[in-house]
């Protein structure tokens, strides 16, 4: 155990009981008292009120320093052991300085638990009592435990007085987070080697400095792709989880419910998940967000709301890489696998060591970037990590269509879907991009002329349907604000049209116009770049691959040269695949001796152009049930003329009978999606694919209706209104045109805006970020039904317009709303239901405290809320608490639950029970609870709600364990009893109640009934 450490080694539950014997105890209201208070006349080891004595000061000192010492393994200690006594009489001595300080509490906490010990330390030798001498080792493990002691002195001041909370609150708070952090350190890493430690310092700081920039085109004009800190290009975008449609409603004798589907930052996926695989399009942000959590896990720093990180080591696999070789890796060779300099450093069974305490963050990125026949060699190889190594967080990325919907089901996984980015994130991304172009500018003029492309790119991307539909992820945001740049404000329409202008850009005109050749130097037109690279791109596609070795490159670039003399003029194989890495901005070397290209998309797009050019028609339909090659089948459709692109569409109809039925209709969707890059196209064939298209539509679940929305906007004009619809129906066809995020979808959608279904129209009302705020408001919102609907505001536009064609009295609030804001917006005789989700800026829920009618409030991954106690006095009669998951230190309930005296209705996510009675309402009589943990004991249900008369229990985590339900036959009152994750030991045991254990698969990712009955707010 590493001495600077092993002060951080006692867990609050240790400490925090030893520092309050250093105050005296106050009575009650003592806290409330609006002005600082001296710290001399709170300790309770001195002056008149002095229940401590100077002998149990030093038991104390010693105390802590038993506990500090008591877990060192062999070779471990700091100091030996008989200078611990030295070490607590030390330790007590500065301690006893708090009664020499001329301070309130604060000035202590602004000076912060470090500058706290300073002044003890100043004070104790100031006044001659610093007379002891210690070893490093002694003098290390007392600075240490001062540390810490000071860090609880400091929340204690911050608990005691709401005056001191109210006035330091960022302060306070990080008081609490550090703490936090340090209990949950403490939980997963109990004991650790020097050369443990040691080795995970360097690998943490090799994977800041790998994994803490982006490669992002066009920013630099002399080069054709330019590194952009990962901190300013970070966009979070949210992801929508991808589980059952219609959750499991333990409230059944209610009205019927709407599907729930809870977005969230996709930062936040792992949060309440151990197993996640995201699935996201080409270009969505896949690869970054792996990047952006392996360097805030390395980093250990800004973790608020991904406690979850916390004391963890990244793993970032990239399955490119890693599946070329012969076998998959095993932890010991994870390292090596990725190329890492470091991995012959790594203490031997390092890796072992880190998963088997359930330590590891395992970043697999790139399911689809492997071949079809490698896919079930590697869910083998994860179900064996997971079976040896199950405690820890994981995350499997993936295209859409790469793997069937639960690939990885049987191994836990919730699966979680990358959304579109906003207007809010485009414009958000747009301005990112253009502030790190403004980094490059030599001159004000270039600077001005920045500032004028990008207030023309957001009234483009506003006005310019075709634009704002291609700009829905960061790929083509950040090209297409590339292009806007170097072609000084003109865009080509049209995603071919996009790609062309970028390859031109990138192989050519940046270097010409910047005039990086000298004359006489050697330089390689467009066309001959363009036919070397196709046979590379085309290379790796039919072979299943995404990367080659150097030496397959510079062989595929020898046998292409008889074809392309002029690249000749640039020297031999190896000097021309030089130029292409060097110049080209379209290929990187990740590894020594690899070679890939900087993003699939260019991959696939010039693959296409190769298969079309030698018309490998056959190669194409073959392989068009594989979703590696979906990407490489529409830009084939985009090159090709339109006798070529009439025989493609028509082969591709025909595959589609051969296959199973869901392959079928993928393979017809495909085929739909294609018609969008065939403006030329014989009339016949464009009907022919449209009316098998047509065999789908309407979609009659919600699954079906997200794949049809892949078709985009061509769809949406085949979409029927609602007339002679089923409700289910209609609710399918909003969820269709909905995730179509470009205006034209607004009159398709404004059809379904007097349809009577709570589903339809709550589905309408959670789509308005997606499109232009007032035209969506006028024709969407203002014409919903306001009965049993929540209306969805996700900025305070939205909320200004909700509210001043009010009342709205179920309101959801997304995002961060401030404390300010909702306190001055939000009436308090009209609001009756309220939804916060999402919100990092809320932490006094004082903000609410004004609506006198609140009889339902949801907090949803509200980091910052742990206290109801402001509520006290409304007639809250159903809560739903469901915090982020940051570790089992802070599962707790939260605090002031039991004041709120009408409450009936609760449910309680990523809470760990038992639940003492005392900090419980008794008047709960539907219960929601989602265990984050494989075993529940029931013993103490009936004694903490005595008045139960339905339960709903869901393990998060599928358990081999069966619940014994026998204790609950002590709630008289108990009607039904549900239980989702886990067998039922006798479910005779309970005569008289309905008990349910779902036949089918169990849920993952859905949520429970909301406990209203009825939940009218979705996003699909």
């Amino acid at each position: 155990m590493d001495p600077a450490t092993i002060g951080a080694r006692l867990a609050s539950s240790v400490v925090t009981p030893l520092i309050k014997k250093l105050f005296v105890k106050e009575g009650p209201g003592a806290g409330l008292v609006n002005q600082p208070v001296r710290i001399s006349s709170l300790i309770s080891f001195r002056g008149e009120q002095r229940t401590l004595t100077e002998k149990d000061l030093n038991k104390l000192a010693a105390e802590l320093v038993a506990r500090a010492t008591r877990h060192a393994g062999p070779g471990e200690r700091p100091c030996p052991a008989d200078e611990d006594e030295l070490v607590a009489e030390k330790l007590a001595t500065t301690l006893y300085a708090l009664g020499d300080l001329d301070m309130n509490d604060i000035q202590a906490v602004q000076l912060g638990h470090r500058g706290l010990a300073h002044e003890l330390t100043h004070a104790t030798r100031a006044r001659g009592r610093d007379t002891l001498h210690l070893s490093q080792g002694g003098a290390t493990l007392h600075e240490r435990l001062l540390d810490t002691a000071c860090l609880h002195i400091l929340h204690f001041f911050t608990q005691r007085s709401t005056f001191v909370a109210r006035s330091l609150v960022e302060q306070s708070g990080q008081l609490s987070d550090l703490i936090t952090k340090i209990d949950i350190l403490i939980e997963r890493i109990p004991s650790q080697s020097a050369q443990d430690a040691g080795f995970e310092r360097r690998y943490a700081e090799y994977m800041i400095g790998k994994h803490s920039t982006l490669t992002i085109v066009g920013i630099d004009l002399s080069h054709a792709e330019a590194t952009w800190p990962l901190d300013a290009a970070y966009l979070s975008l949210e992801a929508v989880s991808s589980g059952e449609e219609r959750p499991l409603d333990s409230f059944a004798d209610e009205a019927g419910e709407a599907p729930q589907h809870a977005a969230l930052p996709a930062d936040r996926a792992l949060s309440g998940h151990q197993r996640v695989l995201l699935r996201g399009i080409a270009g969505s942000g896949k690869t970054t967000l792996v990047q952006w959590l392996a360097v805030c896990t390395a980093r250990q720093e800004t973790l608020r709301g991904l406690e979850q990180l916390i004391g963890r080591v990244p793993f970032v696999l990239p399955l490119r890489t890693i599946a070329r070789q012969e076998s998959l890796p095993s932890p010991a060779a994870f390292l090596a696998s990725v190329h890492n300099p470091l991995s012959g450093a790594q203490p031997p069974g390092w890796a072992d060591r880190v998963l088997a305490a359930g330590r590891g963050l395992l970043l697999i990125d790139g399911i689809d970037e492997i071949p079809e026949r490698d896919r079930e060699r590697t869910r083998a190889w994860l179900a064996d990590l997971l079976i040896a190594y199950p405690d820890n967080l994981w995350l499997v990325t993936s295209r859409p269509s790469a793997v069937a919907e639960d690939w990885l089901g049987a191994q836990d996984f919730a699966e979680f879907t990358l959304s579109p980015m906003s207007r809010e994130d485009m414009a958000a991304f747009i301005d990112r991009w253009h502030e790190a172009a403004r980094q490059t500018c030599r001159t004000e003029e270039e600077r001005a002329a920045l500032d004028d492309y990008q207030s023309a790119l957001h009234t483009a991307v506003r006005t310019k349907q075709d634009l704002s539909r291609l700009a829905t992820n960061p790929l083509m945001c950040g090209l297409i604000c590339a292009l806007h740049r170097a072609r000084r404000g003109y865009l080509p329409p049209g995603r071919k049209a996009l790609y062309d202008a970028a390859l031109s850009m990138l192989l050519t005109r940046r270097d010409t116009e910047r005039h990086i050749y000298a004359p006489g130097d050697v330089q390689l037109d467009e066309e001959p770049q363009i036919q070397l690279l196709q046979r590379l791109a085309y290379y790796l596609i039919r072979n299943g691959e995404a990367e080659l070795d150097r030496d397959r490159a510079e062989h595929l670039i020898e046998e292409a040269l008889p074809s392309v003399p002029a690249a000749r003029a640039l020297g031999d194989a190896p000097a021309i695949l030089r130029h292409l890495l060097l110049r080209s901005g379209l290929l990187r070397e990740p590894s020594v001796s690899t070679v890939d290209f900087v993003h699939r998309t260019f991959q696939d797009y010039l693959g296409a152009k190769a298969a079309v050019e030698a018309w490998d028609v056959g190669l194409l339909i073959r392989n068009a049930h594989d979703a590696q090659w979906e990407d490489v089948i529409r830009m084939a459709v985009a090159h090709g003329r339109p006798r070529e692109r009439a025989e493609l569409l028509g082969k591709l109809l025909e595959e589609a009978t051969r296959w199973d039925p869901r392959s079928s209709l993928r393979l017809r969707l495909l085929a739909m999606a294609c018609l969008e890059h065939a403006p030329d196209l014989d009339p016949g064939i464009r009907d022919e694919v449209t009316r098998h298209a047509m065999e789908f539509i309407p979609p009659l679940t919600i699954p079906r209706a997200r794949e049809l929305a892949t078709v985009g906007p061509l769809v949406l004009e085949l979409l029927p209104g609602p007339e002679g619809l089923t409700d289910e129906v209609a609710e399918c066809c909003v969820v269709t045109a909905s995730r179509i995020p470009v205006d034209a979808a607004i009159p398709c959608l404004a059809q379904f805006a007097d349809h009577p279904a709570v589903g339809v129209r709550a589905q309408l009302a959670s789509s308005w970020g997606r499109y232009d705020t007032e035209r969506y408001f006028h024709e969407v919102i203002l014409r919903l039904n306001r009965d049993d609907l929540y209306f969805v505001a996700e900025s305070m536009e939205h909320l200004r317009l909700l509210l001043d064609t009010g009342p709205r009295p179920w309101l959801i609030l997304r995002g961060d709303f401030t404390e300010d804001e909702i306190r001055d917006s939000l009436a308090g005789e009209v609001v009756t239901r309220l939804r916060l989700s999402g919100n990092d800026a809320v932490g006094d829920l004082g903000a609410l405290s004004h609506l006198s009618r609140l009889d339902t409030l949801y907090l949803t991954n509200c980091i910052s809320v742990s206290d109801l106690t402001p509520l006290s006095e409304l007639p809250i009669h159903t809560l739903v608490f469901e915090p982020p998951w940051s570790g089992p230190a802070d599962a707790t309930l939260p605090e002031g639950l039991e004041k709120l005296a009408a409450l009936d209705r609760l449910k309680l996510d990523n809470c760990l029970p038992p639940f003492n009675p005392r900090f419980v309402p008794p008047g709960i009589t539907w219960l929601d609870l989602h265990v984050p943990a494989e075993s529940l004991d029931t013993a103490w249900v009936a004694t903490a709600f005595p008045r139960l008369r339905h339960l709903n229990l869901l393990l998060k985590v599928r358990s081999n364990h069966s619940i014994d339900l026998s204790p609950l036959a002590a709630l008289p009152d108990l009607e039904t009893a549900t239980v989702v994750n886990a067998a039922v030991t006798d479910p005779q045991a309970l005569p008289g109640v309905t008990v349910t254990t779902p036949d089918n698969e169990p849920r993952r990712t859905g949520r429970p009934g909301d406990p209203t009955g009825r939940t009218t707010t979705a996003v699909s």
